[in-house]
Formats: C-alpha cells, sequence, structure tokens
C-alpha cells in the first residue's frame, strides 16, 4: 500500500513538473519562432503562428535595435537597474540588520518594522500622481528619481528578507567580534555582511528583475525627458491602429539576455542560500 502511494505520489510530482515546463517553454517558443518570422508569414491560423519560420533572418532584431533606440535605451536600463541593486543591498540589508537584530525586545523597532513592511501593500497607482508632481518640483524627473523611488519601493521586501535571515545568524558571532575589540559598525561590515551573501544575491535577483521590466514608474517619471529604458522603449512597437509582433517579439529577446546572464552568475548563490538555510 505504502508502496502505491509513493509511486503515485511520484507520477503526480512528473505530470505537475511537466505542466510546468509546458508554461515556460511555450511562451518562450512562441517568442523565438516569432521574433525570427517576417510579417508576411503571420496568418490569423493557429497553424500559421506555430509553425518555425520559412528563413532564419536576424533583420527584425535589427530593426528593433533602430526603432528602440537599444544601446542607448540599454544603457540606461543597466545604469538604474545596477545602481538600484546596489543601493538596495547596502541600505536595506542595514535596515534590515537594525530591525532584525532589535525587535524581539523593543516597541520602537517593531513598530518600524511593521510600519515598513506594510508599504507592501500600498498599490502604486495610488501614488502615481503626488510623486510625478512631487520629483518634478524637486528637479527629480529623471533617471535619479526614478532610482530613489525604486530603493523606497523595494525596501518592506527587502527587508523582510533580510531581518528574516538573519534568525539563522547565530549571536555568537557577534559577541566574539565585540570580545576583540571590534564596533558594531565594524562587525555588521566584516562578519554580518559577508554571511549574508546569499541573501545578497537572491535580493539583487528579486530587485533587478523588477526594476528591469518596470514599466509605469520611468513612464511617469521620466516622460518628456527624452530619456528611455528598455520597456518604455519597446513601446514604439504598439500603436492606435495595432502591434507590429515581430519587430516587439525581438525587442523582447534582445531585452530578456542580459537580465538572463545576470541570474546565471547569482544562481549558484541562492542555491546556496536556501542549502544553508535548511541544514540550519
Amino acid at each position: 500500500m505504502k508502496a502505491k502511494t509513493e509511486h503515485g505520489t511520484n507520477w503526480t510530482v512528473t505530470i505537475l513538473l511537466i505542466l510546468g515546463l509546458i508554461t515556460i517553454v511555450f511562451p518562450l517558443y512562441m517568442t523565438i519562432v516569432i521574433a525570427f518570422k517576417q510579417p508576411s508569414e503571420m496568418t490569423n491560423s493557429i497553424a500559421g503562428i506555430l509553425s518555425l519560420p520559412k528563413s532564419w533572418s536576424l533583420s527584425n532584431f535589427k530593426e528593433a535595435m533602430e526603432v528602440t533606440d537599444f544601446w542607448n535605451s540599454l544603457k540606461n536600463s543597466l545604469l538604474i537597474t545596477g545602481v538600484t541593486v546596489v543601493l538596495s543591498i547596502v541600505i536595506h540589508s542595514l535596515m534590515g540588520y537594525a530591525i532584525g537584530r532589535n525587535k524581539a525586545h523593543s516597541k520602537f523597532y517593531s513598530f518600524v518594522y511593521l510600519f515598513i513592511v506594510s508599504g507592501m501593500f500600498v498599490p502604486f497607482a495610488i501614488l502615481m500622481m503626488p510623486l510625478a508632481k512631487q520629483t518634478a518640483e524637486m528637479g527629480l524627473g529623471n533617471w535619479v528619481g526614478v532610482i530613489l523611488l525604486y530603493v523606497v519601493f523595494y525596501m518592506p521586501m527587502n527587508v523582510l528578507l533580510y531581518s528574516g535571515y538573519l534568525t539563522n545568524i547565530p549571536m555568537a558571532l557577534e559577541e566574539a567580534a565585540r570580545v576583540d575589540g571590534a564596533s558594531t559598525w565594524r562587525t555588521y561590515w566584516k562578519v554580518i555582511f559577508p554571511i549574508m551573501k546569499p541573501m545578497h544575491a537572491t535580493v539583487a535577483v528579486i530587485t533587478a528583475l523588477a526594476v528591469w521590466n518596470d514599466v509605469m514608474t520611468p513612464l511617469v517619471i521620466m516622460s518628456g525627458t527624452g530619456q528611455n529604458t528598455l520597456p518604455l522603449a519597446q513601446l514604439n512597437f504598439q500603436t492606435q491602429f495595432g502591434t507590429n509582433y515581430n519587430l516587439a517579439f525581438a525587442s523582447y529577446l534582445l531585452a530578456l539576455i542580459p537580465i538572463v546572464i545576470f541570474y546565471i552568475v547569482c544562481q549558484k548563490q541562492i542555491l546556496n542560500g536556501v542549502v544553508n538555510g535548511a541544514v540550519k
């Protein structure tokens, strides 16, 4: 009876994995196929859309790069994403450390923690217009203002992650550092910060994905500046008369490459963080 149950469980897991794989592979297949097709090959039939291109040409990618001013848009996206990730890791890890080590015995830090985390439940649509006006009046209607807003927007989730991860780090390490004469500041940077490397990678990936794919914040804050991120530039493919799917999907693939490379680089650290957490 036990063997049958385990066999049934294995089949259930296998089926779920296959379904999950299909939901990932099928959209990716559609993106690649449409990106390489010519508009004349796009028909209304399902077979016409799913079929492979008659000739694998890079003309769509070349034209998409021209329409989106790809290299300039890529530079802006890399700048905004990179600076946001670095600031988030430094600032949010410090906040998570201060809150995580004090909220258990301090009502003030408990209140600050709940106040910050509650920011996750505030939708951007409510803040959109006030923020647009405020950043314009402060002269921050540019990529600097966008970065500052991102650091604030992703603070609740990142502080939640950092403060939670600190529960896996024993206080004995900090006490030993203090015995050796290290200050709290030195203890954090020399002992705690390196130990949280897996969480840094996790926060970096989550924040980078959110910033890289975001459209609304740059659209609202940077409108009229002539500066585009990749998601903003890709709006050029959508007009009131329709959407050029071939160029749009080619542009999506180009924009996908940098963030996939970044995820692959950080993947090992994320897996180490999961394993270390399980062992502890």
